[in-house]
């Protein structure tokens, strides 16, 4: 019993044990059993409100993703003729015991069948075996066994297998591939067996904000789900000509490349093909290929294998608002035309170097870029009106598209690409501008013999040994044309002038200021 601190019973005490001896009499005298129980807190069950759940999308879509099984073939590495190529933890034959030794070249002797193929390790001469290379992501785009993947996920395989949601394996044959859009076609045979197929979602309809699905096969761990929303749109991330991605904020890592992303009705809003991230895995920025640029790829290589392009032939760069000044622009739009390849579509409907195309046919062209989306996206033997700008004046130019060829697939556009990834360069023939000029060796423009390296010209790239072929479109053969020029801009209002440069990397064109000169 506890006591209080004299020694005593406490009152809290005397009376528990009262209550619990008044108990006890009570049952004695009624004999009617009395029940005594504890009371407990109860386990917490919170009311949350109602959110949607990605689970019936997942059931739907899942068994049209694949994860994607590369394969090369590995060349015999030894120089002994045992033609071994096993890999043991970074030690091959050479390295082995004596003892173990003749049972490997037993082992290849024999061969191995894999894959449909004979793999001979241990004889000379061998072909080498097929060996994983790469892992990756796809779908299933039709109910007989086309896959939508990357390029870049299938770019250097001998071999490939799908492997559905369920763990079926099937070999995969290459039917075409495009680089330019990194976008690839396998088909598997699944002797007439129908697959669960998606479809593609309508890009008008995709906002930013909207929530997205990604399912695929990060690191090789088979199918994953990961959520998010589209953070962006028309992405430009520098891998090519016809950069317009979206940009989603869904967990994406190595191995979802060529997996599809999904809006909530199931359809495929883009396809995974590139992250950023310092560290190698996924801080929150996966780009993905647009359903409307993959959709006409795609068909054209599950009915061709390739993929046919509009061409013009024309060299491009993005008009700054420094050309736009010079050439009397209101708005910093439009592809400028650095030079018309001769016998090209556009150079027989005579584009000019220094036009400005700002439409084609009545559609306003943003930049560059997207010329060469455009163009590209029409079929080669259509005829297209294209706006310019010319000489401060709108014209209309009509001109009939060709084909790309395929070994020029990284010509008139990559040379667009080179072009932009170089900084601009402005070159004049004058002193005030930072530039000392001098007569050209055949004749035609002028060398550029030095150049101030605190003046304009010099922070836009211009270098000595390159020549100044023609100012605001003028050809130019001495200072002196350089000044009238200068000197017409001015009067015309312009604030600058527009240089055009040649190097050993071709031509391109600088905006000057032109303010402190006459």
């Amino acid at each position: 019993m506890l006591k209080n601190f004299r020694g005593r019973p406490s009152l809290k005490t005397v009376l528990q044990a009262s209550t619990v001896a008044g108990l006890a009499a009570a049952v004695l005298a009624t004999g009617i059993p009395v029940e005594i129980s504890r009371s407990y807190a109860e386990a917490v069950n919170v009311q949350s409100p109602s959110v949607p759940s990605f689970a019936n999308v997942v059931d739907a879509v899942s068994p049209a993703v694949v994860s994607v099984r590369v394969e090369s073939r590995v060349k015999p590495a030894s120089d002994d003729g045992d033609g071994f190529t096993f890999d043991f933890n970074g030690r091959g034959f050479d390295d082995l015991p004596d003892a173990l030794k003749p049972f490997f070249r037993q082992f290849g002797e024999q061969g191995h069948q894999g894959q449909n193929q004979q793999r001979r390790f241990g004889q000379p001469g061998g072909p080498g075996r097929l060996r994983p290379v790469a892992q990756g992501s796809g779908f299933f785009i039709s109910e007989d066994g086309y896959i939508v993947t990357n390029n870049h996920v299938v770019s250097d395989g001998s071999a490939f297998v799908a492997v559905m949601n369920d763990g079926t394996e099937l070999d995969a044959k290459l039917i075409g591939k495009d680089p330019r859009t990194d976008l690839a076609v396998l088909k598997v045979d699944g002797k007439g067996r129908k697959f669960t197929y998606v479809n593609w979602a309508d890009d008008n309809k995709v906002r930013v904000g909207d929530w997205v699905v990604a399912v695929g096969n990060p690191f090789g761990l088979g199918g994953t789900v990961t959520a998010g929303i589209v953070s962006a749109r028309g992405r430009d991330i520098g891998s090519g000509p016809y950069d317009d991605y979206l940009q989603v904020d869904a967990a994406v890592n190595r191995g979802n490349s060529g997996g599809p992303t999904f809006n909530l009705n199931g359809q495929v809003v883009g396809i995974n093909t590139a992250i950023f991230s310092p560290s190698g895995g996924s801080v929150g920025i996966a780009f993905a290929i647009p359903a409307s640029t993959a959709k006409d790829v795609v068909a054209d290589l599950m009915k061709d294998g390739t993929v046919s392009r509009g061409y013009l032939g024309v060299q491009i760069q993005p008009v700054t608002k420094d050309i736009a000044d010079s050439l009397g622009l209101s708005e910093a739009n439009g592809a400028l035309v650095v030079s018309a390849q001769e016998g090209t579509p556009g150079q027989k409907a005579g584009m000019k170097t220094g036009d400005v195309v700002t439409a084609v046919n009545g559609e306003p062209v943003k930049d560059a870029r997207d010329l060469s989306r455009r163009i590209g996206a029409m079929t080669p033997g259509s005829k297209v009106e294209l706006s310019v700008w010319r000489s401060g004046k709108a014209q209309s130019v009509t001109v009939e598209l060709g084909t790309l060829p395929a070994d020029q697939q990284a010509s008139a556009e990559d040379e667009n690409d080179q072009q932009q990834a170089q900084p601009p360069a402005s070159e004049k023939a004058l002193a005030d501008l930072g530039l000392t000029v001098g007569p050209s060796d055949d004749g035609k423009g002028l060398a550029i013999t030095g150049i101030d390296p605190n003046s304009d010209a010099a922070d836009k790239g211009i270098k000595e040994g390159e020549t100044i072929t023609s100012v605001n479109n003028q050809e130019v053969s001495s200072a002196d044309d350089v000044v009238r020029v200068i000197n017409q801009a001015k009067k015309d209002g312009r604030t600058r002038a527009l240089f055009q440069i040649q190097s050993k990397d071709g031509s391109r064109f600088v905006a000057l200021p032109i303010n402190g000169q006459g």
